[in-house]
């Protein structure tokens, strides 16, 4: 940094050196205007000498151009005499304006510098961005470390007969450490409570039962468990678990969310973008990670030096107006995590007065309980039950929201 200052000072002082030169070396030694006029008019009278000897004139002619140049140069005179020295420059003016001038461009650099750049950061080219990603991750925090700096939270409400059920669940895997269905409804109750951790140690014995049976879903579901405990940050642990999920399922959505959260977390945006750009435009309309996604991605998109991003219209989603789309880019994180509550609580709206898809039903239940209004998307679910209670296969497309926002088993 003191090479950079010194080479700023130097240059804004040279710039303003010359600058300043110009100012005070302005006089004008070749007098007004004027003066250039009589000399073109004295010239004009030789070559009428010339011309009236060459016979090109004849005399009548050469006396009547003499006495019209004649009566301008008295006039180019008269002025050149009125004006005087006007063209002359006060030194003192000069040097004040040329110090005024110097001190206005390296002041004003500074100041400007200080305003949108970056003091006391290095040059920082693609291939050391990358390099300081790179490091960044590798050195990041563990799940331990993630989950012991997380802040003590209030147990989520929930019904005491629940509670008694999952109690009994507990004691039940205890006792039967290979049950496989108990340990899949034991991890979806406990992170349905909000016991995170619980909640992942219970699938890790999911995995452990199922051995090379498992799959991409079981090992997304782990992940998912684990960035939740840690606070949504992807720890190096739970890396190595969603890269295990999309070796076995290249395109489970949860496990590519979670991919692009953690390269936006280690200071790769353009990868974090490029993720959750493609898994926008071929999700399907209930997916639970396009609620988060749709929060971040046009931060990501900036971040990552694309210019005019338009988030993609979802196929059976009504997407945003003109006149939101236009307030959104104006808007700060929080005032545009207040739209989308908004657009969500629209949807609510319009679902409980005319009616809606089951697809817009799981979304609007999704929707809620990634935006942590968990209550509301509860009494979205019940109410979804009575509407579609005659449809089963309509209703197992909200149980599917419910399922995903953590609701149901």
């Amino acid at each position: 940094m003191t090479l950079f200052w010194t080479a700023t000072l130097l240059l804004a002082t040279a710039m303003a050196g010359l600058l300043a030169l110009a100012l005070l070396r302005g006089h004008r030694h070749t007098g007004p205007a004027e003066a250039f006029d009589l000399q073109v008019y004295r010239d004009q009278l030789t070559e009428v000498d010339r011309d009236l000897a060459r016979g090109v004139i004849s005399e009548e002619d050469a006396e009547r151009l003499r006495t019209e140049i004649s009566r301008r140069i008295l006039t180019a005179d008269a002025k050149a005499q009125s004006h005087g020295d006007a063209g002359a420059q006060s030194p003192v003016l000069g040097s004040v304006v040329a110090a005024t001038m110097a001190a206005v461009l390296v002041g004003g650099s500074y100041w400007i510098y200080t305003q949108i750049g970056a003091p006391g950061y290095g040059d920082l080219g693609l291939a050391a961005r990358m390099e300081m990603a790179e490091t960044a991750r590798a050195n990041r925090p563990s799940q331990a470390e993630a989950e012991a700096e997380m802040p003590a939270t209030s147990e989520t409400e929930i019904q005491p007969e629940y509670a008694a059920l999952v109690q009994r669940l507990r004691g039940a895997v205890a006792e039967r450490p290979g049950d496989l269905q108990g340990h899949i409804l034991l991890a979806r109750s406990e992170a349905a409570m909000g016991n995170y951790l619980a909640a992942y140690e219970a699938q890790q014995q999911v995995l452990s039962i199922k051995g090379d049976d498992a799959n991409g879903k079981d090992y997304a579901d782990l992940a998912d468990m684990m960035v939740l405990a840690a606070g949504g940050y992807v720890s190096p642990e739970a890396e190595r678990v969603l890269e295990a999920a999309l070796t076995r399922d290249p395109e489970n959505g949860v496990a590519l969310y979670y991919m692009g959260l953690m390269m936006a977390q280690t200071g790769r945006p353009d990868v974090a973008f490029r993720l959750w750009d493609r898994l926008l435009r071929q999700s399907p309309p209930n997916a639970a990670w396009l609620p988060p996604i749709l929060t971040q991605i046009e931060e990501m998109a900036f971040r990552a030096g694309v210019a005019d991003y338009q988030v993609p219209a979802i196929a059976g989603i009504p997407g945003p107006t003109a006149e939101d789309v236009e307030a959104a880019g104006e808007m700060n994180a929080e005032d545009r995590q207040d739209m989308i509550r908004g657009m969500v609580a629209r949807l609510s709206d319009r679902l409980a007065t005319e009616g809606g898809t089951p697809e817009e039903w799981a979304r609007l239940i999704s929707s809620l309980a990634i935006l942590g209004d968990e209550a509301q998307a509860i009494a979205i679910w019940n109410n979804a039950q009575e509407v579609f209670a005659d449809n089963p296969d309509a209703l197992e497309i909200v149980r599917e929201g419910a399922r995903a926002a953590g609701l149901v088993l």
